[in-house]
């Protein structure tokens, strides 16, 4: 049992949230949305009790264990893998260490004994002759096999221990499973492995996410944090989408009706309050009148960015084709005999691990960098637009951002630009920071900006929803759907490839590919044992 009672949290004078209520089921999974610094992830916090809420309480079930999901990938390199993992529970763990030293001493006592023997009998009731078996299984299901329970943390890529540190939290059935971007770093089969594990997992769970495709499979309901509360939604997030956007078209119809009738009453009154014959008429109208209360509605804290691709001539026949393309990086081949032909009306997802060849494939069609053999023909009628995925060359001069979007601009006119970056949530005196102090989100919608600005027919995208939060994702979810142009794109969305894509390619590490039309759902389902 998990829930909270009047629960309130500030910052000084800002208010995230106050005076929630809410009592959590099993066999649940709440995911939770809102802008970024709404508080997702300091909920979370505020109830595994890592940090204290200005007012109210957070009550969990007597003896129930909270796991979270742990963000410092580097804080157990010192620990083996499968260590990591039963650390996930602390009491299992905590007994199995104390058992080893007691049965390792020279000078065992009786005193020694009977401490062993309940230690014996709590680990039997936390089923721990099957830790390591079980490490291994959550692990398997995460693909890591079980050659990796004893390599020490240290020795691991990072993508690997954001698997370990979710196999970890996943361990030994916790009453309550907090998750924080738990997809972050995962392929897509460890994705749709962990799906699965929260659909079938009967406790409860609560998970912050910017995947959208992951909230609509595992959540049954949804905590949306705006307007300074937390509000509950049952459902998944379209199903949240769709009811919060139904909230507030029917809240501003009421009170259009209620201005309406407000509007009403005050010109009869003004008409009739002198005239006898009609002042008992008039009275009743005043009386009327002040019953009207029109629904507060708050601002939101959440914003979409405006977003359009718009082009400047329709593309020819020909677009862009490679033949036997081969590309390597310190004598390593990250393109084999690549051969590739783009038609004006491909939505090209490049999908997979190998995110150098990914981003080697998008400079080269970008003519950022060019191939060690093999031949490349671009259409005449080609304009194409780059998103790299790192961009910081963009923003080393130091000039506003009005400054730095002007000089990509046709229409030099301040207002313009101003005007242009205002659709992209730089309001007011925020076009006039300087590009060298923009966040990471803040240089994307820049880049978008840029990018819309250029009218591209063809556009290569490597990683577009890296430090995006959920609105801009939608934002850019729906701007690329109504492209008319050519698009060639690597994310790790699924989404975004799911509703976007008619075309996949999947680069290997040796430098092969393969290149399907078909969903992305199917090509997990029919590759995912294949290499």
């Amino acid at each position: 049992m998990l829930k909270v009672v009047d629960l309130g949290l500030r910052f000084q004078t800002r208010i995230l949230f106050e005076n929630v209520n809410l009592e959590f089921q099993n066999d649940s999974c709440y995911g939770i949305i809102g802008a970024n610094g709404a508080g997702k992830s300091t909920f979370l916090k505020l109830l595994s009790g890592e940090i204290e809420s200005t007012k109210g309480e957070v009550i969990v079930g007597k003896g129930e264990r909270i796991s979270v999901l742990k963000q410092n990938h580097n804080a157990y390199d010192d620990y083996t893998v499968l260590e990591t993992i039963i650390m996930g529970d602390v009491e299992l763990y905590q007994i199995m260490k104390e058992k080893d030293a007691l049965y390792s001493k020279t000078d065992f006592s009786m005193k020694d004994g009977i401490r062993v023997s309940e230690l014996e009998a709590r680990f039997e009731e936390k089923n721990g002759w099957q830790a390591e078996s079980n490490a291994a299984i959550l692990l398997a299901g995460l693909g890591l096999s079980n050659e990796y329970l004893n390599q020490k943390m240290s020795a691991l890529k990072d993508r690997d221990k954001v698997k370990v540190l979710l196999a970890s939290a996943l361990f030994g059935n916790p009453d309550i499973l907090l998750l924080d971007e738990p997809t972050n770093g995962l392929d897509a089969e460890s994705i749709l492995w962990l799906e699965e594990f929260l659909i079938n997992f009967k406790n409860t769970v609560l998970v912050v996410s910017h995947d959208r495709h992951f909230l609509n499979q595992v959540c049954t309901h949804m905590l949306d944090i705006d307007y300074e509360k937390i509000t509950l939604f049952v459902g998944n997030y379209d199903f949240w989408y769709q009811s919060s956007q139904l909230i507030q078209k029917q809240m501003r119809d009421s009170n259009r009706r209620k201005e309406e009738k407000i509007k009403e009453l005050e010109d009869f009154i003004r008409r009739f309050s002198a005239n006898a014959s009609k002042s008992k008429q008039a009275t009743s109208r005043k009386k009327s009148l002040e019953k009207i209360v029109l629904e507060e509605i708050k601002p939101s804290s959440r914003k979409y960015p405006f977003i359009q691709f718009d082009i400047e001539r329709p593309l020819g026949k020909e677009v862009i084709k490679l033949e036997k393309v081969n590309y390597s990086i310190d004598g390593k081949p990250i393109l084999q005999n690549f051969n590739l032909t783009i038609h004006p009306n491909d939505k090209i997802a490049l999908i997979g691990n190998n995110e150098i060849a990914k981003t080697a494939l998008l400079r080269i069609l970008s003519g950022e960098v060019k191939p060690d053999s093999g031949t490349i023909q671009i259409g005449s009628t080609v304009k194409i637009s780059y998103f790299a995925k790192n961009h910081d060359a963009y923003f080393q001069k130091d000039i506003s951002l009005a400054e730095w979007l002007q000089n990509d601009s046709k229409i030099k006119d301040e207002s313009f630009v101003r005007g242009f970056l205002g659709r992209m949530l730089f309001s007011g005196d925020e076009s006039l920071k300087k590009v060298t102090v923009l966040s990471g989100g803040e240089k994307v919608r820049a880049m978008f900006s840029k990018i819309m600005l250029e009218k591209g027919n063809v556009l290569l995208m490597d990683e577009p929803t890296n430090h995006l939060d959920i609105e801009a994702i939608t934002a850019l979810n729906e701007g690329l759907a109504k492209y008319k142009g050519a698009l060639v794109y690597a994310t790790f969305d699924q989404e975004l490839i799911e509703s976007i894509s008619n075309r996949l390619i999947e680069i290997f590490e040796d430098g092969t590919y393969r290149d399907k039309q078909m969903s992305y759902l199917e090509y997990i389902q029919k590759f995912k044992t294949q290499n």
